[in-house]
């Protein structure tokens, strides 16, 4: 039975106390990284407060599930690294209380939280994406002046079209204006050019003032009942200064909401799903009349006969098609050149409309795969919160250390890793070149492993982070040489029996010259010989260890060339000159994969030459310290 302990209200306190500041942290970063996308939607806008206000609240109700997983993992680090810092997490180990009998009051905060996720993201994240989504569109309805593009046609404004080549932004002029303006029908319009000019609103912000300098405006004239086939009146009139008046509410309006309820992010899941069955209910009736108008075929020439035609028609459905050469050879040769010009042009025509029905598919498409991509995505974000603690706690518990250093370093690195695969897969996924399911939820896939992993070492106290077994490890693998360091000893309990091991050095040098004549390392060993049978090479290992034993009774040594002498003695790699692995079956798979193998095949040939080299450095190092040894004993 679950009872609340002292521990678990400890715990809960502290990582409660920094969930809601890392909340605050992570909502606010969240917020100006979105807002610096929409920035000159808002600046010089003339926006009141309320609509800023109105803004920042939505924007910020749509950032809360993304702030959850991302303040949870930094939560979790920071509270298991204070614990380990101040030994606290050492204490609770000691009196029989394991990690995960630890986190067990955090685990029912977090699952609480991810359940806030999923009813936030179902009941008041819809609402929020739908209002900021309106307000986005109806800021960028404000102030058209602001907004006008160099080198397009602007339509922004009711009934013109505006084209500026260049504009100048710190004295509003625009230059190398073009207006077309349409009140009425194709007989009242006008095209209006102007060397330059500026745009302003009225006071009471429901028209815009156009200033032109140097230009020329043409006009159709209305008809005054001059009958059908009267010409259109036309006027010329050439300016340098001249004020036009157009209509405009520059007023903030909101637009349209209607035009957001086809919006997925704007949906509940039960929305989601009543829409997802409709939706392709209607691709599928879409589709169904595509293929249908593929199978139509029409024969409309006029230098084919009517019964040609119909025989034609019947003989392609039924797939018995005719000979067309034949009727084609009865026509002159007008009707072929006609009948050869329309058909291009039919091919011309079937394919463009073939283009654009494939086009509309696409979009249909894309919008089922938003839905889909929407309601998967509502429960992956709760799992990461989830996901996210199990990788926290873990890692603070390992890294032991706590504040805002290393924690808020490690909480960027793995919200990077999410944001890369949860951005890939869902840009994947929403193009239709991955799976839905597989592309909303690689990246709980590559981190749901890594967060039990980091469970697992951090419960059973291995060293995850232990710099010095990865140095040994890379040390090994790359083969790179330990070298020795032996110094003098202040106090010597025994004096070194120098005659004794001066006799075994030179029996150690007799060992090493019968092993070079009976072992030839400097040829090229079988490789069937190194991945699948047992070579140990015993031989080695009795020298190696009879050498440590001299090495290490020399050490107690007073004289200086002594030690000299002993720390130019290279330390032997007994096993890596016959197999890369001393399990059996790691050298069978090693050796089975090529490319694995081949490395470790020319790894053992560098060990062979390194043994090599090492015998031959012992044989003089040790001729010298018999020398030397030997003197000494005289004297």
């Amino acid at each position: 039975m679950f009872r609340i302990k002292k521990l678990d209200i400890f715990i809960a306190k502290q990582f409660g106390l920094l969930f809601i500041a890392a909340f605050f942290i992570c909502q606010f970063v969240l917020m100006m990284q979105f807002l610096w996308r929409y920035v000159d939607d808002l600046i010089g806008k003339g926006l009141t407060l309320d609509v800023l206000a109105q803004f920042f609240w939505y924007m910020a109700l749509m950032m809360v599930p993304q702030a959850l997983p991302l303040a949870i993992l930094l939560s979790s680090l920071i509270t298991y690294g204070n614990l380990g810092e101040s030994s606290e997490l050492t204490a609770i180990k000691s009196a029989g209380i394991s990690l995960l009998q630890s986190m067990r009051s955090l685990i029912i905060i977090v699952l609480m939280i991810a359940g806030l996720s999923v009813y936030f993201q179902e009941k008041i994240g819809p609402d929020a994406n739908k209002n900021l989504a309106q307000l986005l569109v109806s800021m960028k309805q404000k102030s058209p002046e602001l907004e006008i593009p160099e080198g397009v046609f602007y339509d922004g404004i009711p009934n013109t079209n505006l084209y500026v080549q260049k504009k100048d932004m710190n004295t509003g002029m625009l230059y190398g204006m073009m207006i077309y303006r349409q009140t009425g029908s194709y007989e009242d319009q006008a095209i209006i050019l102007a060397d330059s000019g500026m745009m302003q609103s009225t006071a009471e912000k429901k028209h815009l003032l156009l200033t032109l300098w140097s230009g020329e405006w043409f006009e159709n004239m209305k008809q005054q009942d001059m009958g059908g086939a009267a010409e259109v009146p036309y006027r010329r009139e050439t300016f340098a200064y001249k004020q036009i008046l157009l209509d405009f509410d520059g007023d903030f309006n909101l637009a349209d909401a209607s035009a957001f309820s086809s919006n997925a992010k704007a949906k509940s899941t039960m929305q989601i799903l009543h829409d997802l069955d409709s939706i392709r209910h209607g691709n599928d009736s879409i589709g169904r009349q595509f293929y249908k108008d593929a199978k139509r075929y029409s024969f409309t020439d006029p230098a084919i006969k009517r019964e040609d035609s119909i025989r034609l028609t019947l003989a392609i459905q039924k797939n018995e098609l005719p000979n067309l050469d034949t009727i084609y050879a009865k026509l002159d040769i007008e009707a072929q050149r006609s009948i050869t010009k329309n058909a291009a042009r039919q091919a011309q025509s079937s394919a463009n409309d073939v283009m654009m029905k494939a086009d509309h598919a696409k979009f249909l498409h894309r919008q089922e795969r938003l839905h889909e991509l929407e309601i998967i995505g509502k429960f992956t974000m709760a799992l990461s919160c989830i996901i996210f603690f199990f990788i926290g706690a873990p890692l603070g518990a390992i890294i032991r250390k706590g504040g805002l250093g290393v924690p808020v370093i490690i909480s960027v690195l793995v919200y990077i890793v999410y944001f890369i695969f949860d951005d890939s897969g869902l840009r994947m996924a929403r193009d239709d070149n991955w799976t839905v399911w597989f592309g909303r939820s690689i990246a709980t896939m590559v981190l749901a492993p890594l967060a039990i992993f980091f469970t697992y070492k951090a419960n059973n106290d291995s060293a995850v982070f232990n710099i010095d077994a990865y140095r040994l490890l890379l040390s090994r693998m790359l083969g790179l040489r330990q070298k020795r360091n032996i110094t003098g000893k202040e106090v010597i309990i025994s004096d070194p029996d120098y005659s004794a091991d001066a006799e075994q050095l030179r029996l150690i040098n007799a060992e090493i010259d019968a092993y070079h004549q009976e072992h030839h390392l400097l040829r090229w060993p079988n490789p069937i010989k190194v991945f699948f049978r047992p070579g140990d090479d015993q031989q080695i290992m009795d020298i190696n260890e009879r050498l440590e034993t001299v090495i290490d009774d020399l050490s107690n040594s007073r004289d200086r060339q002594v030690i000299h002498l002993l720390n130019q003695y290279p330390v032997l790699a007994t096993h890596a000159h016959t197999r890369p692995f001393r399990r059996r079956w790691l050298n069978a798979i090693t050796g089975i994969v090529l490319p694995l193998g081949l490395f470790f095949y020319i790894r053992m040939l560098r060990f062979r030459l390194r043994l090599h080299k090492d015998l031959k450095t012992i044989e003089k190092t040790s001729q010298a310290i018999v020398t030397h040894t030997s003197q000494f004993i005289q004297t």
